[in-house]
């Protein structure tokens, strides 16, 4: 089923993404991600549908898109409530059908995907606002997820820091490091803006 995972920026959207794919009946097939706000419009429906040759100037050859790549897998779409109505129309039309237009084709290309997207923009209230299509957050909103900010679950604050410092660990080839009763004492009292990501970092930065 599609999943839509909602919850502020560095709270680990993707991660659990991951973990949907890992521990699901597609887990020997791709995992394709990408973010939806990173590219404009033009370049997301070529990064995500691929082209024909000759397409636009500079087409000098097919290219396959992401959905292509993730045939038979997950396709994680990363702030998907940043995509333009028109962008919004055709992964509606993806999610529904199962088929896609590759940008200067002219037949439909059938494609098998599980689509995970998330955001940190309240849909909903898009919807209301006319900002995001109804039909598509219903599409997208089969099973949702909300994922807490870290400020509202800090008694994951020892096993994220253990999970971080066993890591930073290996990377930095060092001894492992742990926490003094102050620090950790810090860390319950500070509220985490930036969620997972900032402890992560920070925890990198104290290594």
């Amino acid at each position: 089923s599609t999943v839509l995972i909602i919850g502020e920026n560095g709270t680990g959207k993707e991660v659990v993404a991951r973990a949907l794919h890992t521990m699901g009946p597609r887990r020997n097939e791709a995992f394709v991600a990408t973010n939806c706000s990173a590219l404009i419009d033009n370049l997301l429906e070529t990064e995500l549908f691929g082209h024909m040759k000759g397409a636009f100037t500079g087409a000098i050859r097919e290219k396959d898109g992401l959905f292509m790549a993730a045939h038979g897998g997950t396709l994680f779409l990363d702030e998907i409530g940043d995509t333009s109505p028109a962008m919004q129309v055709k992964l509606l039309r993806v999610l529904q059908e199962g088929t896609f237009m590759p940008v200067g084709a002219v037949k439909p290309v059938s494609v098998d995907v599980r689509v995970v997207a998330a955001t940190n923009r309240p849909l909903q209230k898009m919807v209301g606002a006319g900002t995001f299509r109804e039909d598509l957050y219903y599409r997208l909103n089969v099973i949702g997820l909300e994922i807490p900010p870290l400020r509202d679950r800090k008694v994951d604050l020892p096993l994220l820091c253990d999970h971080f410092l066993s890591e930073l660990t290996l990377k930095k080839s060092t001894c492992r490091k742990t926490l003094s009763p102050t620090v950790m004492e810090a860390f319950w009292e500070y509220d985490w803006p930036g969620n997972v990501r900032q402890l992560e970092n920070e925890l990198e930065r104290l290594v």
